[in-house]
């Protein structure tokens, strides 16, 4: 199954100043971006065909895979000067690079890719930013088992503040607090940035529009969006201390979206 990975914003919030112009999809989880994190979890699952829609720090995504060392994260023996890897990242991968604009939002970004995922019943999409230990091939079958024509997996809210309930209204002036409450919570969900699709959804994503609030906005309106509600494991990079959250996970070791390694690590003690 295709997978189309929005690589083109700017991620304000992750720059370092003016003239730091690497995608947020770039910034480093351990040795690697977090890109490949995710291109990564998508393949351990059998996903390997990819289509980046980039923008913004285009060359630096294009730059990493032209020159792609695999000795960073595999192991691999030296002999005689010559390389001989004992596993493999990205080997059997194809990925399309596709400049989708500078500006553009994420719905006008899937429509410049469409070509590429034209015939496919379904395909999936990625903010390329959030990390997941989630089971895809769960969430695939249970969009496939649907007639709906759009997938995303759904997340309690991340928010640390907590939400007030007041016995007035909110301009009655001083009120008595009714109830406090963890805004995790709250009987409402986050959308968490993983999706499944079917062709459908191009008919519902105008020029320069947006694949929530338009597509799956009107595909919700007609009953035809499906949820996969997650409690587990889900971590967005939309900040430097989310990123650093990541990171400091990665080198203690602390790694739960990391599915492909702890299949190598079984395969290792089996």
């Amino acid at each position: 199954m295709k997978v189309v990975l929005f690589c083109g914003g700017y991620g304000m919030r992750m720059r370092n100043g003016p003239a730091d112009d690497v995608p947020k999809p770039m910034q480093l989880v351990g040795p690697r971006p977090l890109l490949w994190h995710v291109m990564r979890y998508y393949a351990h699952f059998g996903h390997r065909d990819f289509v980046l829609a980039l923008g913004y720090g285009a060359r630096h995504i294009k730059d990493f895979f032209l020159t792609y060392t695999e000795t960073a994260s595999n192991d691999f023996v030296l002999h005689n000067g010559q390389v001989e890897l004992l596993s493999t990242d990205i080997s059997d991968w194809s990925i399309t690079f596709v400049h989708t604009g500078i500006e553009s939002p994420i719905g006008e970004r899937l429509r410049r890719v469409r070509e590429y995922v034209a015939g496919e019943e379904m395909f999936l999409a990625n903010y390329a930013d959030v990390l997941t230990d989630a089971p895809l091939d769960t969430m695939i079958d249970t969009f496939a088992a649907s007639d709906a024509g759009a997938s995303m997996m759904v997340v309690p809210p991340q928010s640390s503040f907590h939400c007030v309930e007041l016995e007035g209204g909110p301009d009655s002036g001083a009120s008595r607090v009714r109830s406090i409450s963890s805004a995790s919570r709250l009987p409402v969900w986050e959308n968490a940035g993983f999706f499944v699709l079917r062709q459908e959804v191009f008919d519902h994503l105008p020029e320069n529009g947006d694949l929530v609030e338009d597509a799956c906005g009107t595909l919700a309106e007609k009953g035809r969006l499906l949820a996969y509600p997650y409690r587990g494991f889900w971590q967005p990079a939309d900040t430097f201390k989310e990123r650093a959250a990541l990171d400091a996970a990665y080198e203690s070791g602390e790694r739960p979206w990391m599915l492909w390694e702890k299949r190598r690590t079984a395969g290792t003690n089996g």
